[in-house]
C-alpha cells in the first residue's frame, strides 16, 4: 500500500484494511464510502483512485500525483460535486453514465467519484442503477455519502460499503492551530463530532455568534423568562412582555437565515459562472438550485444552533452534578459553574426537549412555532 493511502486513512483503520485487501485481490466495480462529514472519505477516495490509475501507467508516480490534485487533471478520473443543494440530473447522465462507456484515455482503468451522493435525485439514482450493475470492466465507481439513509436501497445494495468513523477530537484539534485559545480549540473539536470543517466554522465569526446565541438562550431560561413568556402567551403587555429583541431563540433563527442567504448567493454565482462556461442551465434551474442550497444551509445552521443549546444544557447538568470532566464547552466552564445551583435532572430534561424539537423540525413544522414552544418548555422544565 502506498504512503498516500496510508496517510489518507491514518484514523480509519477499518477502511485501510478493506481497501488494502481490495488492491491486493482485485477491486470491486462500485464502492460506497459512508461516514460523517470530515472523516476523510474524499481524501481516501482520491488516494484509492490514484492507486487504481497507477496500474499499468508509464509513470505510476506521476499518475498518482495528478490523481491527488484537486481539481485533478488526470483524464481518467471524473469527480462529480453537486453545484448546489442537489446533483443535476443531466450532469450525472453525461459525466458518469454516458462517460463510463468510453475507454480509458491513458490508464487501464477509469474512476468515477460522486461526492455527496445522497444529493442525487431519485431520477439520477435510478438512471445510475444499470451502470452500477453492469459497468465495463475498466470502470470503478466510488460514491461518497454522509447520509446513506437518503440513498435508494437499490443503490446501496450494488456497492461494497466502506465505513468511516468520526475523527477523534485530538485529530481535529491538530488541524485548528492558531484559530483560537487552547480552550476554544478544545471546545470546537469536541463540538465538531469529528468534522474539522464544522470545527473551523465554530471558530469563525459566524460560528462564535451562533454559540453566543445558544449560550444567551440557556442563560435566559429561568423564572423571569417564565413570567415573560406567560404574559406573551396570554397577550398581556408590559415591561416583562417579550419583544422581538428579547426573544431568546430569535438570534438563532436570524443566524440561520443569514447563512442561508449567503449560501443561496454563492450557489447562484457558481451556477451562473458554469452557465457562462457552457453548462446548459435555464434561469429557472439556476434560481431553483440556489434556493435549495440556501434552504439546506439554513436548516443545517438552525439544527447546529439547537444542538449547541442542547449541549450547553447537558454541560450545565454535568457541572451541577460535579462531573466537570465530561463538559464539552470547556471555554464556558467558569460561567456554567457560576449558575445558581441548577437542578441536574432539570437540565437533562431540557436537553431532551431540545432533541425532541430537532426531530420535529425534520418533519417540516413551522420553525418559529417550534422554537417558541421549545423556549416555553425549557423555561418550565428548569424553573
Amino acid at each position: 500500500m502506498s504512503d498516500t493511502l496510508t496517510e489518507a486513512t491514518e484514523h480509519q483503520g477499518r477502511a485501510r484494511v478493506a481497501l488494502t485487501a481490495a488492491l491486493a485481490s482485485g477491486p470491486s466495480h462500485a464502492y460506497l464510502f459512508r461516514g460523517p462529514r470530515g472523516s476523510g472519505k474524499g481524501l481516501t477516495a482520491r488516494a484509492f483512485a490514484a492507486e487504481l490509475l497507477a496500474v499499468g501507467a508509464a509513470d505510476a508516480e506521476d499518475a498518482k500525483r495528478r490523481a491527488m490534485l484537486d481539481p485533478s487533471p488526470h483524464p481518467d478520473l471524473v469527480w462529480l460535486r453537486p453545484p448546489g443543494a442537489q446533483h443535476m440530473v443531466e450532469e450525472v447522465r453525461e459525466k458518469v453514465i454516458r462517460a463510463a462507456s468510453y475507454r480509458p484515455f491513458e490508464a487501464e482503468k477509469r474512476v468515477f467519484v460522486i461526492e455527496a451522493a445522497e444529493q442525487m435525485r431519485d431520477e439520477s439514482q435510478n438512471a445510475l442503477l444499470k451502470t452500477l450493475e453492469e459497468p465495463p470492466d475498466f470502470v470503478h465507481l466510488i460514491l461518497l455519502t454522509s447520509e446513506p439513509a437518503q440513498l435508494l436501497e437499490t443503490i446501496v445494495s450494488r456497492c461494497q460499503p466502506i465505513d468511516f468513523a468520526p475523527l477523534p477530537s485530538e485529530a481535529v484539534e491538530a488541524q485548528l492551530a492558531g484559530l483560537g485559545s487552547p480552550d476554544e480549540i478544545a471546545t470546537a473539536a469536541r463540538l465538531s463530532a469529528g468534522d474539522p470543517a464544522r470545527a473551523r466554522f465554530l471558530l469563525s465569526d459566524s460560528g462564535r455568534a451562533l454559540r453566543a446565541a445558544a449560550l444567551d438562550w440557556v442563560r435566559a431560561v429561568g423564572p423571569a423568562s417564565a413570567d415573560a413568556l406567560a404574559r406573551r402567551v396570554s397577550g398581556e403587555s408590559g415591561p416583562t412582555a417579550l419583544s422581538e429583541t428579547t426573544v431568546p431563540w430569535m438570534a438563532l433563527l436570524k443566524a440561520a437565515e443569514g447563512r442561508g442567504e449567503e449560501a443561496e448567493d454563492a450557489a447562484r454565482k457558481a451556477l451562473e459562472e458554469e452557465a457562462e462556461a457552457g453548462v446548459k442551465r435555464s434561469s429557472k434551474d439556476i434560481a431553483d438550485e440556489a434556493k435549495r442550497a440556501g434552504r439546506r444551509r439554513r436548516t443545517e445552521t438552525l439544527d447546529l444552533g439547537l444542538e449547541l443549546v442542547g449541549g450547553l444544557c447537558r454541560d450545565q447538568a454535568a457541572v451541577a452534578g460535579g462531573a466537570d470532566e465530561v463538559v464539552f464547552n470547556r471555554d464556558c466552564l467558569a460561567e456554567l459553574e457560576r449558575a445558581p445551583n441548577p437542578d441536574p435532572s432539570a437540565f437533562r430534561r431540557a436537553a431532551e426537549l431540545v432533541q425532541d424539537t430537532r426531530r420535529r423540525l425534520d418533519l417540516n413544522v413551522s420553525e418559529e412555532l417550534a422554537l417558541e414552544a421549545l423556549s416555553f418548555r425549557l423555561t418550565r422544565a428548569v424553573s
